[in-house]
Formats: C-alpha cells, structure tokens, sequence
C-alpha cells in the first residue's frame, strides 16, 4: 500500500485542533522510515509528518511520498521543527565489508535544513561522526532502553542539545545477529532473531525486522522534542 499524497492532504484531526489557545507544534521528519524518531516526537507533544522517497505503509502518522531534499527546500519552512535522518548505509561499517555503495546525503541535508530557515536536528552513525559537526551521541541506557544504539545528532537553526551523561556499559550485549540471553541486551542489527523482544525493548511494536534494525528508539527522540519545547518557551496541546 502507497501512501502518496499532495502535502496538506490527509493531516490527522489533531493536526489542527486548539485548546485553550495552544497548539500541537509541527515536526518534519525526513527519511522517516517506519518511524521510530516520528513516536518519539509525538510523546514529546509534536504533530508529525513524514517524508521518504519509498512507500512506508507502517508508518503511523501524517506521510509524503517524496525526495526528502526537495521537500526540505520547498516546503521545510512550513513546519516548527525538523529532523533528519539520511540513510546511514554509506558510513556504516557492515556495507563498506561487502563492498556496497550507497549515496552520501549528509551535506546536501544540511543544505537543505540550513536553507529552511527553522531549528533543526540531523541524526547518523558513529562512521558518520567526522562529517557531523559538534554531534551530541546519544544510548539506549541513557533512557533505560536496554540496548546501545549509538547514535549522533547534530543540530542547528539556533537549536542546540546537552549532552547526557554516558553510562558505563556494564551490561553484556547478544552478539550480532543471536538471541538475546537472559540478563543481556539485544544488538538488532542485521538478520537478528527476537522481533517481538525487539519491538518491546525499543518501544516499536507497529514494525517489522526491516524498520527495528534502522530505527532511532523513540526515547531518544522524545529526549531531543522535549528539549526543543522547553528551549522555545512553547506550550503545546494535549
């Protein structure tokens, strides 16, 4: 199922709905997959919507079929926030094993965030870290997610992120690929087993394999919205 359609088509009733004065803050989620850094910013108090140039018919909010760098440019400005997540294939290390190639976007991104105008936040992996400027990592233990999903966040358009504290990882994580022990936290990454242990662990439960081994844990993201929110001043909907 395709869920192409025009912009401003489609928008869930709360997109619009006011109370006492107040609205729900939009938020334009670039390469948005099946949305996992979408959950996170809806909990923070966001209205949604996704953009990627692939069909996504698991994703749960408002969804563009569409270039996310054409989409920045033309209609970025629209929205209070941004994020962005380029596809992180060509920096990470599992492809460059096999040899694949894959597309590097992160400059172009940051073009097109820049060029919006509003504040904004691009995500990628450690291979990434020499491209990103001033990155802010983020791990699962930091939020109680038992997993250690690395993952770095740059920001801009006036936004700036504090750096949690790192905890030791003390905990023993499943190797690539096998189930997860008792007392162990899970690396689904790949071909792993445990999809529904995934899903509960990272606070998915709409995705399948494909959408767990990419996805940013939601709490990161709630993390970043509820900095925004409090960093702006802005009270929004229930």
């Amino acid at each position: 199922m395709t869920q192409r359609r025009a912009f401003g088509e489609g928008r869930p009733a709360h997109a619009t709905r006011k109370k006492c004065g107040l609205r729900r803050p939009r938020l334009l989620d670039l390469y948005c997959c099946q949305g996992g850094a979408a959950k996170g910013y809806a909990d923070a108090g966001f209205d949604v919507t996704g953009v990627d140039i692939s069909p996504q018919p698991r994703y749960p909010y408002a969804f563009v079929q569409a270039d996310a760098v054409a989409f920045a440019r033309e209609h970025g400005a629209a929205f209070d926030f941004i994020h962005a997540s380029p596809p992180c294939q060509h920096d990470s290390e599992c492809q460059r094993i096999q040899n694949n190639t894959h597309p590097d976007l992160i400059a172009p991104t940051r073009a097109a965030l820049e060029a919006t105008g509003r504040p904004w936040v691009m995500e990628n992996v450690r291979g990434a870290v020499p491209k990103l400027r001033e990155p802010v990592m983020l791990c699962g233990p930091m939020f109680r997610v038992q997993t250690y999903r690395h993952r770095f966040f740059e920001t801009g358009g006036g936004f700036t992120l504090a750096q949690p504290e790192h905890p030791a990882h003390t905990v023993p994580q499943a190797k690539m690929g096998r189930p997860v022990p008792p007392g162990h936290y899970g690396q689904f990454v790949g071909n792993f087993s445990g999809v529904d242990l995934a899903r509960q662990v990272m606070g998915v439960p709409w995705m399948n394999r494909d959408g767990i081994r990419e996805c940013i844990p939601p709490a990161y993201t709630e993390y970043i919205g509820r900095a925004y929110l409090a960093s702006a001043a802005l009270e929004v909907a229930a």
